[in-house]
């Protein structure tokens, strides 16, 4: 695998992780470095912003699968489509890394820093900034805000991406033949990527069909 982990410890007293985890590729390098740290942490999935439900329970199940594997606790939230789609009511045609994706992982942190208040977890964090296709510093403000309520409840802004965490992450999925989503989740970026691909002359995505493996080109186009 590409470099060395580093034992990572729990910022502030230490105690228990809150993961709020997007997907199985994003979290495999997260999962990995807890459990060689010897962090005890539980997966949160909380992502009602996944459309269509076939999408959403293949990316929920392979999460799923991979924390069986290493003997995690998995919480499985609810998916309430409406309250996201209420929200999202007036930012249909935001573009990506824009105010719809602020107030999508404003409403998915603070529903999960409500979950650790209420669980006594000191920590949380995301593996949502693991991923080169997305704003590292608009996850992180929005993780801060999320704990904000909460005095006893912090959130770690570790940079999953350096040390080889970006790479570490593709290795694993293909390693683990997780499915291979092609676009972020939400019908909004659904829509958008596949008129980019219409524009190319590409066909429209396919659910279900891609799995990392060893003819896997690499990191999704979107996530």
């Amino acid at each position: 695998m590409s470099g060395e982990r580093k034992r990572l410890s729990l910022p502030g007293e230490g105690g228990k992780l809150l993961l709020h985890s997007c997907c199985a590729p994003c979290s495999g390098e997260l999962m990995e470095a807890f459990v060689e740290s010897q962090i005890d942490y539980t997966v949160f999935f909380y992502n009602p912003n996944i459309h269509p439900v076939k999408e959403y329970e293949l990316r929920k199940e392979e999460n799923i699968r991979f924390a069986q594997k290493h003997g995690v606790p998995f919480v499985d939230a609810d998916y309430d489509t409406d309250n996201w789609f209420a929200r999202a009511r007036g930012m249909e045609n935001e573009p990506e890394r824009g105010i719809r994706c602020t107030m999508c992982f404003d409403m998915r942190f603070e529903r999960s820093a409500l979950y650790a208040h209420e669980h006594g977890f000191p920590v949380m964090t995301t593996s949502l900034g693991i991923s080169r296709w997305k704003n590292m510093q608009q996850i992180n403000d929005a993780g801060r805000r999320a704990v904000a309520p909460y005095p006893r409840l912090s959130y770690w802004d570790y940079n999953w991406r350096k040390d080889g965490g970006s790479q570490r992450m593709i290795e694993i999925s293909k390693r683990e033949q997780f499915y291979q989503q092609e676009y972020c989740g939400c019908v909004y970026s659904l829509r958008d990527t596949n008129r980019h691909r219409k524009a190319q002359g590409r066909e429209r995505i396919k659910l279900g069909v891609m799995f990392y493996g060893e003819d896997s080109g690499g990191e999704p186009e979107a996530k």
